[in-house]
C-alpha cells in the first residue's frame, strides 16, 4: 500500500496523536529542564533563550515557530501546517503547565537524558505519523526527508548538536554530556523507528 492509496486517519485519531505526542515530549522536556539540560531544534533555541535571558520556554517556543508555517504551508501542505500548529501550541501550554502538575524532587541526570530523550523522541515519532511536527526545524526535517530522502534522524541529529554546542556558554561540562546523551537518545528513537515507507497511513 502507497501513501496515494493508504487510508487517511480520523479527525479523533488526529486529536489523540497530537494530544499524546506533544504529552510525550513535553514529560521529555520537563525532564531536560530539571536537570538543567537543553536539546536540539527549535525547542533547543527556546532553552537557550530560557537559560540566558529567563524568558518563558513555552513563550519563546512558540514565538520561534511563527516564521517556519509559510514555509510548512508551501511545501508540506494546509493539513500539515494546521495540525502542526495545533501541536505547538499544544507543547507550549504543557510545558508551562506540567512543572505545577507535576512536582520532581529528585530525578537522576543519566535518567533525565536518556529516558527524556526517548520520551521526546517516541512523541515526535507519533506526531509524525500523523503528518504532523512541532515546526520550526523539524518542518524542515521532514520536507527533506520527503523530497529528497535523506533520514530524519540523522538530520535531526547534526542539526541538534549545533544547537547544543550553541548553548556551551551556559552549561557546564557535565551538563552538556549529558545535553548530548539525551539528543542522541531522542534522534536514535527517530532512526530506528522513521523510516520512508515503512509507515503509510496519512
Amino acid at each position: 500500500m502507497t501513501a496515494s492509496t493508504a487510508p487517511r486517519h480520523s479527525l479523533l485519531e488526529d486529536a489523540q496523536a497530537l494530544v499524546t505526542g506533544t504529552l510525550f515530549v513535553a514529560l521529555g522536556v520537563t525532564l531536560f529542564r530539571h536537570a538543567g539540560m537543553v536539546t536540539g531544534g527549535t525547542a533547543g533555541m527556546a532553552f537557550v533563550a530560557h537559560y540566558a535571558a529567563g524568558w518563558s520556554f513555552g513563550l519563546v517556543f512558540f514565538l520561534l515557530n511563527l516564521p517556519f508555517y509559510a514555509l510548512a504551508w508551501r511545501r508540506m501542505g494546509p493539513r500539515f501546517t494546521v495540525k502542526t500548529f495545533v501541536a505547538v501550541g499544544l507543547l507550549a501550554a504543557l510545558t508551562e503547565a506540567l512543572p505545577h502538575w507535576v512536582v520532581l524532587q529528585q530525578v537522576h541526570p543519566l535518567f533525565a537524558a536518556i529516558g527524556g530523550g526517548l520520551l521526546a523522541g517516541a512523541g515526535f515519532l507519533i506526531l509524525f505519523r500523523h503528518q504532523a511536527s512541532l515546526g520550526g526545524l523539524n518542518v524542515l526535517v521532514l520536507w527533506l526527508q520527503e523530497h529528497r530522502g535523506w533520514r530524519a534522524g540523522q538530520v535531526q541529529m547534526g542539526i541538534d548538536l549545533a544547537i547544543l554546542l550553541a548553548a556551551t556558554p551556559w552549561l557546564d561540562a557535565r551538563r552538556l554530556g549529558l545535553s548530548v546523551l539525551g539528543a542522541a537518545a531522542l534522534n536514535f528513537a527517530l532512526a530506528v523507528n522513521h523510516k520512508p515507507g515503512r509507515y503509510v497511513a496519512v
